[in-house]
C-alpha cells in the first residue's frame, strides 16, 4: 500500500457500512484521517460498527444526524448504493466537500495499475474472463470491485507486480475524481439505473468516468458497434481499441464467423470457444484485447477460452443430459438479457422464464422466439408469458409452479439435441430472495435429472 498522506489529520465521514465502508474506514484510519462511520443499522445489531469503534473510530449508528456535517468534515467517502438524492451527501455536495467511493480510495493506495471494465452489461464475463486468461497466464492478477471483492481492500495488499481487475458500476464510478486504469473498458450501453441517476445522459458520463483521466499512455477498449459509446470513445484522451463481432476491421480487435482479428490479421480461432452467444463474443473479444495489452501468452488465453462454460447465472453451462445442453441464465431479469440468452442459440429451446410481474410487455422478445419450441413459465407472470409464448406460435406451454417444477416440466418436453435454457426476463423476488437463489434452485434440479 503507498503510504498516501493527503488524507493525514483530515477529518472524513464514512456513510453506510456494508463490507466496502468497513475496508474504507480501516484503511482511512490507518491514513491517519479522523474518521467517524454513520449507517442507519442500530449499533447493538452491528458487529462491523462495534469491531470498529474497538480500533478507535468514532461510530454513530441507528440515525442520520440532520447536523451530522457541521461537524466539519472534509471528506465523505459513501456506500455506492447511497443515492446522490441523500441529505447527507446532497448536503455535502452543497458544502463543497468532496464525495466519493471506495474506488477513488483503492486507486489513491495501490502500487498495482488496475484494468476497469464498466458497462451496462457483460462486466462480470468480461471481469472473469480477464482474470481467469490472466491468471492461467502467470501475470499476477487480482480481481476486486462490484464483483463481490472491495477494491480498497485488494489494492492494500496489491504490489506494483500485480494487476488489479476491476468491475466497477456506474455508482461506484460517480465517486471518482482521479481514479485512471492504466486499461479501460466499456462494453455497451443501455437504459439503467435511471431510478439513480435520474437521466441516461448522467448515466452514461458516469459510465465515462472510466476513460475521463486517461491519457496517452493509457487503453480504452470500447463497444465499436454501439453509436452512442463511438460518441463517448472520441472524447478519450487514451489509446482507442474499438472491438467489433461485426466482421474483420483494420484497427482494434474484431471476429467473424471463423476468426478473431487483431488489427486486421488473424489472431485467434474461434472453432474452440466454448461460450455461446453474439454477446459473450462481445466480452471475449473486450477481455481478449486487455490480454494481449498486459502481454499474455495467446495459448493460455486459448486454454481458458475453451473451457470458460460462462459466470454462475449469465448463460452459465449446467450439464449435458441425455443429449440435451443445459444452461442457467437465472441474472436475466430482464427482457434485453432474454433476448440476448435465446440469439445465442440456434438449436430448439425449451425456455424457462416467468417471475415478479412489474407489468411490463414481452415484446421485446418476439424476434427472437422463431427457435423457441417449448415453453415453461412459472412465477407471477407464469400465465401472461404463457399467453405471450402461443402468440408467437410456440406449440408446448405449461406453468410450473416454481423453478423446480419448471424443470421436471422441461426435461420431457425436449428432444436430443436441444437446448434447455433458464433465463426468466423476469426478477425472482416473488418467489426467490434473489436471482442468485432461483439459479442455485435451478442447477440442483438439473443435476438430479
Amino acid at each position: 500500500m503507498k503510504n498516501y498522506t493527503d488524507l493525514q489529520h483530515k477529518k472524513v465521514l464514512v456513510l453506510g457500512l456494508a463490507k466496502s465502508g468497513v475496508a474504507a474506514a480501516e484503511i482511512l484510519h490507518e491514513l491517519g484521517a479522523f474518521v467517524t462511520v454513520n449507517d442507519s443499522k442500530p449499533f447493538d445489531e452491528s458487529p462491523d460498527a462495534q469491531g470498529l469503534l474497538q480500533r478507535g473510530i468514532t461510530v454513530i449508528c441507528g440515525r442520520h444526524p440532520e447536523d451530522l456535517l457541521d461537524e466539519g468534515f472534509e471528506l465523505v467517502v459513501k456506500n455506492p448504493g447511497i443515492p446522490y438524492s441523500n441529505r447527507i451527501v446532497a448536503d455535502a455536495l452543497h458544502r463543497d466537500i468532496p464525495v466519493w467511493t471506495e474506488i477513488e480510495l483503492a486507486y489513491l493506495i495501490s502500487d498495482a495499475p488496475f484494468i476497469g471494465i464498466t458497462g451496462s452489461n457483460g462486466k462480470t464475463t468480461t471481469t472473469t474472463l480477464i482474470f481467469d486468461m490472466l491468471n492461467n497466464g502467470s501475470k499476477n492478477p487480482l480481481i476486486a470491485g462490484n464483483i463481490g471483492t472491495v477494491a480498497c481492500g485488494v489494492a492494500k495488499e496489491a504490489n506494483e507486480d500485480d494487476i488489479i481487475v476491476t468491475e466497477l458500476s456506474s455508482f461506484q464510478l460517480m465517486g471518482t475524481k482521479t481514479f485512471k486504469p492504466k486499461i479501460s473498458i466499456l462494453t455497451n450501453l443501455y437504459d439503467a439505473h435511471l431510478d439513480y441517476h435520474g437521466t441516461f445522459d448522467n448515466y452514461a458520463e458516469a459510465k465515462f468516468a472510466v476513460t475521463r483521466n486517461q491519457d496517452e499512455s493509457d487503453y480504452f477498449i470500447y463497444n465499436a458497434d454501439q453509436p452512442i459509446v463511438v460518441g463517448y470513445a472520441a472524447q478519450s484522451n487514451a489509446q482507442k481499441i474499438p472491438f467489433s463481432s461485426n466482421g474483420r476491421t483494420v484497427n482494434g480487435i474484431s471476429a467473424d464467423e471463423t476468426t478473431i482479428y487483431w488489427q486486421g490479421e488473424p489472431y485467434m480461432d474461434r472453432a474452440n470457444i466454448a461460450l455461446p452467444g453474439k454477446h459473450n463474443l462481445e466480452n471475449i473479444l473486450a477481455a481478449v484485447a486487455a490480454c494481449i495489452l498486459v502481454g499474455c501468452d495467446k495459448g493460455k488465453m486459448e486454454e481458458v477460452l475453451a473451457t470458460f462454460g460462462g459466470v454462475r447465472h449469465r448463460t452459465q453451462f449446467v450439464r449435458e443430459w441425455n443429449g440435451r445442453k443445459i444452461y442457467n441464465d437465472s441474472k436475466a431479469t430482464n427482457c434485453l438479457a432474454t433476448k440476448s440468452a435465446l440469439d445465442a442459440f440456434q438449436a430448439p429451446v425449451i425456455l424457462l422464464a416467468g417471475g415478479l410481474d412489474r407489468g411490463h410487455s414481452f415484446e421485446e422478445l418476439r424476434s427472437s422466439m422463431n427457435h423457441v419450441k417449448g415453453v415453461v413459465a412459472f412465477g407471477e407472470t407464469g400465465l401472461r408469458f404463457v399467453e405471450f409464448a402461443k402468440s408467437c406460435g410456440v406449440q408446448q406451454t405449461v406453468i410450473a409452479q416454481n423453478v423446480e417444477d419448471a424443470v421436471h416440466y422441461a426435461a420431457p418436453m425436449s428432444a436430443e439435441g436441444d437446448i434447455i435454457l433458464l433465463s426468466p426476463a423476469c426478477a425472482s423476488w416473488d418467489q426467490y430472495d434473489s436471482f442468485e437463489i432461483r439459479g442455485d434452485v435451478f442447477i440442483d434440479a438439473v443435476m438430479k435429472l
